[in-house]
């Protein structure tokens, strides 16, 4: 709770400061204004727009590749599109049917009509001959009035009481108790379609709450109780100016509302298709759509998340280093929609790789069963009185409609019929784990009882007393990374030549390696005489192949073969931050270059701390582990030392210090304690180098002995700042002193001593964002003096994908 509280006022925050629209224009449509007469209509290449220019309305695909248009509302100057309502979400048109489509008047309703002139949907009001118009407002609500009604422009009909999947500031979640209508949102199928989807937020009357429910019928998530003045039980209380939540309950109707009295916010609240309700804000800086409130907390608590025979993976385990994936096909089934599940869209499941023989003029022995520990009773079942387990076997296999069976408490025979769901893999402590038996082709097994197309992972070949040691059950689900052979690996580097070496790490040597097709990519070897290794290579296998962000580096591929330990990243041509920032050989980066490298390192960390399904610190964040790709994109890479956080927890301790000097907060250094402060540390850090142009390590002010950190406090105090930014940085065009100042204040407020007081990265992003916010002074930073047991950075090292030899181990022993 501590965290959905602290990401709203946040984001109550970002209301003060950010402004709504950006700068990126459509295709330019003939627009009819913001108002629709019954003699006009609505055409391909025309468009509605709301007085303000927020929204508008007309004909479009979901994306360049669609077969079909939609007619629908979207944010206007918002890229990519972003649609909040469409009429024809089950109907949609053809390319062939374009031509001749319209959206007109016609008898006092709103009808489309498809290219042959036949109604395909309508807003079903009264047929009347009454003057009627329809106005698309600022609020994204498009409604028609009666202009002829004694009653000044009466209100016939409003999107607002159909809403899709959006829950735009000022519509209702809602239930009318005379009517019995209500408003609720429904979830797209998937991102490709707008129809109907499984899960809808709806009133319930009964109980007063707003609740989620599956397929109309499961109810599995409740916003709560009004708690009488700000917001429900289950969500953080919120008493912001900005905001107004309105909670209505009567005899003639129940529902809930908000309104945010700034008109240039942009805010939405949206069901997706795997059935969460997610908070978004429009940042203009960073131009994406972030999420500031997800509920459930838990993806697993979503019914039938990873939908048909996918089981949900979210661990209830305490151990750190557990990164099993969140959604998996069960052995013998492959997503639908491989497209959606690499977009964590899990809900539309999986199916069969091989069709059951049973009813296809085979016998069911040719049926087997795979067999699956721990893992959460999935729904629908009957029981049925058998005399053992092997009848309940044997029950299953000779009924087609059978899919699964369970055998439990010693006498209870659990039967499925149909498609598996709600499934969860549980941890093996978990008391309330069954075993289940789910019905698969005989060609799905092999002579060693594994479905065919799940081989084991080729690491566990290894020899006894290396990887094969350290990997444990949840390595034996495979890992959806592909496998190299050493031999393509080493004929990709000829044979690992001085030539494409890229650069020396902590962890051994960086080649650069070209495949079939032409196509590069970076191999990380790992040094057989590295004191770190095994671990770490197992961790960032594991770790990178769950994380999917534009601003972390991408996991290719891995090898394990003899004593040969490798990882393969996408390459990166312009090499790590730090040969820009502190080589002077390299081109000079702008100020406009640094920033934006600056933005990308904050999102990445932002992704990483709170919007991965996995809490992640990153322990070793440095100039050296940011890498830049072609366009000088910034990628965070190096997580053998990373660490999972679980459930709420923010922090964890070890005895094992592992990092680099000068990036390492001092709580972590000192006493083994990280958290998500201690990477908000190291990025304050690289703030400042980038800023600088200045290595964290060296020394400044030799009297004093100062390291970075104390001579930019020096220069802060003395009210001098500006003397710490590059000098090559003046000679710039672009340079901005305010957004400098601001920078430099952000990065001492992240290197502050005390790590209570230090932002999130969620505050990081807003301080960057907003122009004109007030930030708070910051404290005396730690470490400002250097200390001569530290080991400097040599100049000359290039790291690339590796840590540099800059890495430290210390065990820290009780006293």
């Amino acid at each position: 709770m501590e965290i959905k509280r602290q990401l709203f006022l946040l984001f109550l925050q970002l209301i003060l400061c950010l402004g709504a629209n950006t700068n990126t224009s459509r295709n330019q449509n003939f627009s009819l204004g913001d108002t629709l007469y019954a003699e006009k209509y609505i055409a391909i290449g025309m468009t509605m727009i709301s007085s303000g220019g927020i929204f508008e309305m007309g004909f479009f695909p979901l994306d360049k590749l669609s077969k079909y248009y939609y007619m629908g509302i979207r944010y206007k100057e918002i890229t990519p599109q972003t649609i909040v309502w469409v009429a024809n979400r089950e109907t949609p048109l053809s390319y062939s049917e374009m031509d001749n489509a319209q959206l007109k008047i016609i008898k006092g309703n709103l009808v489309l009509l498809n290219g042959s002139g036949h109604s395909i949907w309508s807003t079903n009001v009264i047929n009347s001959t009454k003057p009627v118009l329809a106005i698309l407002r600022d609020d994204g609500n498009l409604i028609l009035i009666d202009i002829g009604s004694k009653n000044t422009n009466s209100l016939m009909w409003q999107s607002f009481d159909h809403p899709t999947h959006t829950f735009l500031p000022g519509s209702k979640i809602g239930y009318n108790r005379r009517t019995k209508t209500k408003q609720a949102f429904t979830s797209w199928i998937d991102s490709e379609d707008p129809s109907p989807g499984l899960f809808t937020l709806e009133m319930d009357p009964i109980k007063n709450q707003s609740v989620i429910k599956w397929n109309k019928t499961v109810e599995y998530w409740s916003l709560g109780l009004w708690n009488g003045s700000h917001t429900f039980s289950a969500l953080p209380v919120i008493s912001n100016p900005a905001y107004n939540f309105t909670f209505i309950n009567n005899e003639d109707e129940i529902y809930f509302t908000y309104f945010i009295f700034n008109p240039s916010i942009m805010s939405t609240v949206i069901i997706d298709v795997s059935g969460e309700i997610k908070e978004l804000a429009w940042f203009n800086i960073s131009t994406q759509w972030n999420t500031f409130f997800s509920q459930p907390a838990q993806p697993c608590d979503v019914y039938a998340y990873c939908g048909a025979y996918g089981a949900c993976n979210t661990e209830t385990s305490s151990n750190s280093n557990n990164t099993t994936p969140l959604c998996d096909c069960l052995p013998g089934f492959t997503p639908k929609s491989k497209k959606n599940w690499d977009l964590n869209s899990f809900s539309g499941g999986c199916e069969r790789k091989t069709s059951l023989n049973c009813g296809n003029n085979a016998t069911a022995k040719e049926d087997k069963f795979w067999r699956h520990s721990h893992m959460r009773l999935p729904v629908n079942n009957h029981t049925l009185a058998v005399g053992g387990s092997a009848e309940c076997e044997t029950t299953c296999l000779n009924n087609c409609a059978c899919t699964a069976y369970a055998f439990v408490d010693g006498n209870k025979c659990l039967i499925w019929d149909g498609d598996l769901f709600n499934l969860q893999q549980l941890s093996e402590h978990n008391a309330s784990g069954i075993t289940i038996y789910v019905k698969l082709a005989a060609s799905e097994f092999s002579v060693n009882s594994v479905p065919k197309g799940n081989p084991q992972p080729h690491w566990l070949n290894t020899e006894k007393g290396s990887a094969n040691d350290l990997l444990n059950e949840e390595d034996e689900k495979g890992i959806d990374v592909p496998f190299f052979s050493l031999e393509s690996i080493s004929a990709a580097t000829d044979n690992f030549s001085e030539e494409n070496k890229l650069g020396r790490g902590g962890f051994g040597l960086v080649y650069k390696g070209k495949f079939q097709g032409g196509r590069e990519i970076a191999i990380k070897r790992l040094s057989t005489q590295s004191g770190q290794g095994i671990n770490e290579f197992k961790n960032e296998v594991i770790l990178i192949a769950r994380l999917q962000h534009r601003n972390l580096v991408r996991l290719m591929g891995y090898c394990v073969q003899g004593s040969e330990k490798i990882l393969l990243y996408e390459y990166m041509p312009n090499k790590s931050l730090d040969t820009f920032i502190f080589d002077k050989r390299y081109p000079v980066l702008d100020w406009k270059k640094r920033f934006d490298i600056i933005l990308g390192i904050a999102r990445g960390l932002l992704y990483l701390h709170h919007d991965s399904r996995l809490r992640i610190i990153h322990r070793d964040l440095k100039t050296s582990n940011i890498l830049l790709d072609k366009e000088m994109n910034p990628k965070i890479s190096d997580f053998g030392l990373a660490r999972i956080v679980r459930g709420n927890s923010m922090e964890a301790s070890t005895k094992k210090v592992v990092g680099t000097y000068g990036y390492m907060s001092p709580e972590y250094a000192l006493n083994g304690l990280f958290s998500i402060k201690s990477d908000v540390f190291s990025f304050g850090v690289v703030m400042l180098e980038i800023i600088s142009g200045k290595r964290v390590t060296g020394f400044y002010q030799r009297e004093e002995a100062l390291n970075l950190l104390g001579y930019a406090w020096r220069l802060w105090k003395e009210g001098n700042a500006m003397s710490l930014v590059d000098e090559s940085l003046h000679e710039s065009s672009n340079i901005e002193d305010d957004a400098l100042l601001k920078c430099i204040n952000i990065g001492l407020l992240c290197t502050q001593e005390d790590a209570g007081i230090r932002p999130s990265m969620p505050d990081v992003i807003i301080m960057l964002g907003c122009e004109n916010i007030s930030l708070p002074k910051p404290r005396k930073p730690a470490f400002t003096v250097r200390t001569r047991g530290c080991s400097t950075t040599s100049s000359s090292t290039k790291s690339y994908i590796n840590s540099n030899n800059e890495l430290t181990v210390t065990t820290l022993d009780g006293r």
